[in-house]
């Protein structure tokens, strides 16, 4: 036997879904309402806090530096010079001097210094008229040739050379002060010394005219025949 379905049963049970659906709604709506507050809460509590971070910071003065002071430039002094013509000592003249003939007029000598004298014993080296043998170089050394006597050491052992002889010409032409300043040894040196020291005398060097001492270096040959 079938049970049949009665309309109160039907009603009952939609009764009890629209219950549940409805009780669904309210909870959703409750949620909703209580998260859109706190949501709000929340955006209302961040603009106050920025808004007074942002006043806070435009309170603060900016902090400016000084620039630095700019480097000192030392000024130029400017020294007035004088005029030509106030640096000019001021030189007093009397002209209300009655001039007679009496009057003795003092003769002002201006005296120049006198030019330094020569030193007499000066020796020189070089001069405006140089010394020379009488009867010329050519004179001089044929006496050489004539005089010479060759050392037999430096003839036994085949010497020959130049030795160079300095000797002073004095005021008179008299050779002095003989020695030898580069030589070849063997007693070629020796000779050499002696035969300018026997030589006749020479005509001086002369410098503004007057004769002098001079300095002179010659050389003395030595050669076998």
């Amino acid at each position: 036997m079938e049970a049949k379905k009665t309309a109160v049963a039907d009603l009952s049970r939609m009764s009890n879904l629209f219950r549940s659906i409805g009780f669904l709604i309210s909870m959703v709506l409750v949620v909703t309402a209580f998260e859109w507050k706190s949501y709000e809460k929340a955006q209302v509590d961040l603009q106050v806090r920025n808004t007074n971070s942002f006043e806070q910071v435009m309170d603060i003065p900016p902090t400016e530096q000084p620039p630095p002071p700019p480097p000192q430039v030392q000024q130029p002094q400017v020294v007035e010079v004088p005029d030509e013509e106030e640096i000019k000592e001021d030189i007093k003249i009397n002209l209300d001097i009655e001039v007679t003939d009496q009057t003795k007029v003092e003769q002002i000598i201006i005296q120049t210094a006198a030019p330094e004298e020569e030193e007499t014993e000066r020796i020189f080296t070089i001069v405006e008229e140089s010394a020379s043998p009488k009867g010329g170089m050519a004179g001089f050394y044929k006496y050489v040739k004539d005089n010479i006597k060759y050392p037999p050491q430096a003839r036994r052992m085949g010497i020959e050379g130049r030795v160079f002889v300095e000797f002073v010409i004095g005021k008179d032409g008299a050779l002095t002060d003989v020695r030898s300043i580069k030589g070849i040894g063997a007693g070629c040196d020796e000779e050499a010394v002696r035969i300018v020291q026997s030589a006749p005398a020479w005509n001086p060097g002369k410098q503004r005219g007057k004769p002098v001492r001079q300095r002179y270096t010659l050389p003395i040959i030595f050669k076998l025949g």
